[in-house]
């Protein structure tokens, strides 16, 4: 038996679908969709699962299972020894009672072209959103599986973005085709984009219950987590700091030199040029995206006074501290401007999880880059998230919501505080407009504002 004692309105999630083999859990991010997950694959007890999910998240499902279902035997796929294990206990049989379930990511799982002869198995996908795209090789792959029965987890639904749905609902077995989904239930219309051509955008959704009434009639469930818990007031502040003379220069001609020197040293000026080119950076905007790319690292790892009004900021606070950030360079500059404070610190990016400081000192910093923790983990420990610079690009408003719910989830009781650094007149004041209505900050809109 399991080592778990789920919350009420999570055993009222399995007591809805107890009758269903495919289900699909909306849940709202904070809600426990692990919990209910893994509970409903130990329900239904077929002895060979595969749980597909995030790179970033495989150790923390194999913690899962180990912590909370010891009698389940556990298997990394990522890694060969492992995955031969695997394989070779699935095809020899598994005895009666018997579970085993593997862990694998989404971006190796197409590559792995012997899933395909599976049969009979429970596949659970965690964050099942990432297969929104019908057309990409990880979601042709997965809709080609024959999985018995299917568990999928998504927190993006409960915001609104039912697009994302329908390449879901054939997994779910409701085989209604994309154009009779979208003429029921999506609001599109036609606008010129900046190079003339006509381009289809997403205004809004309809008949909205009705789409839910027809999913639950497939196994799915919405729960949004303030129809079953009150958590505590969301409080955002933003700090604002000056656009400097490098920024507007770049902006201007789409072409800047940094001074190496000036980027170790601790000053309140954030124009600095070299007289030595080879003791300097150059940022060269020769396209849109190289343009947006040094826009954004001159307001961040680039600019001093937000570098300093970071210090200030985590100086006025013991508080135990999450740093969302983007670049690997960002990392380097805050924990150079914030080595003085000696307050302990933890990272967790794509290179290093090193949550010790975080777990055991209440005054820590703990540095999250968005791509490996903003869509997963419990960091109710702390109740202040200071965005060093925000997230930009496909997926933005996804990682952007998430990172929210990182520490405003159950088990919080205290006041959750946002502090925002944003650079006066430029892409980061804009970017952040675009997030608060759900909108990911284009080509188009970075250069027409």
């Amino acid at each position: 038996m399991p080592d778990l004692v789920l919350m009420p309105h999570q055993n009222k999630v399995l007591e809805i679908t107890e009758d269903f083999i495919r289900v699909a859990y909306y849940l709202d991010m904070g809600l426990g969709k692990t919990f209910v997950g893994s509970e409903k694959m130990w329900e239904l007890n077929r002895p060979v699962n595969i749980v597909v999910c995030q790179k970033s998240k495989i150790d923390d499902w194999i913690q899962h299972f180990q912590t909370y279902y010891p009698d389940i035997r556990v298997f990394d796929l990522t890694k060969k020894t492992s995955s031969i294990n695997f394989k070779n206990l699935q095809q020899a049989g598994i005895k009666d009672d018997d579970m085993i379930v593997g862990i694998i990511n989404y971006d190796l799982i197409f590559r792995r072209s012997a899933y395909l002869k599976m049969h009979g198995f429970t596949m659970m996908l965690d964050e099942s959103s990432l297969i929104s795209n019908e057309n990409a090789k990880r979601s042709k792959f997965i809709l080609k599986l024959d999985p018995a029965a299917v568990i999928l987890l998504s927190g993006t639904p409960t915001a609104g973005k039912y697009e994302k749905l329908w390449s879901q609902l054939k997994l779910l077995g409701w085989n209604i085709t994309k154009q009779a989904f979208w003429k029921s239930y999506v609001d599109t219309e036609w606008v010129e984009n900046s190079d003339g051509f006509m381009q289809e955008v997403i205004t809004g959704y309809k008949n909205v219950p009705h789409l839910k009434k027809r999913l639950a009639q497939y196994g799915a469930v919405f729960m949004k987590t303030s129809e079953v818990m009150n958590l505590p007031e969301q409080i955002e502040q933003v700090v604002k700091v000056r656009k400097t003379k490098t920024y507007v220069q770049f902006m201007k001609t789409g072409y800047v030199q940094i001074s190496k020197a000036s980027l170790n040293e601790f000053q309140l000026d954030s124009d600095f040029y070299g007289t030595n080119e080879s003791d300097c950076i150059e940022l060269i905007g020769d396209n849109q995206l190289t343009k947006i790319l040094h826009a954004r690292q001159l307001c961040g790892q680039y600019h001093k006074e937000k570098l300093q009004a970071l210090r200030d900021l985590v100086q006025s606070t013991e508080d135990r501290i999450i740093i969302f950030y983007n670049f690997n360079e960002e990392l380097r500059q805050m924990k150079n401007h914030l080595n003085e404070l000696e307050r302990p610190y933890s990272v967790l990016n794509g290179s290093t999880k090193d949550l010790m400081a975080y777990e055991k000192c209440s005054d820590s910093i703990t540095f999250i880059q968005y791509q490996a923790g903003a869509m997963g983990g419990n960091f109710q420990k702390a109740n202040r998230i200071i965005y060093f610079t925000l997230p930009l690009g496909k997926g933005s408003c996804d990682l952007w919501e998430q990172s929210k719910k990182r520490i405003h989830r159950i088990g919080q009781d205290r006041t959750c505080f946002y502090h925002y650094l944003l650079v006066s007149g430029s892409i980061e004041e804009r970017n952040l407009q675009m997030l608060k209505v759900g909108k990911e900050l284009t080509d188009e809109l970075f250069e027409n504002p």
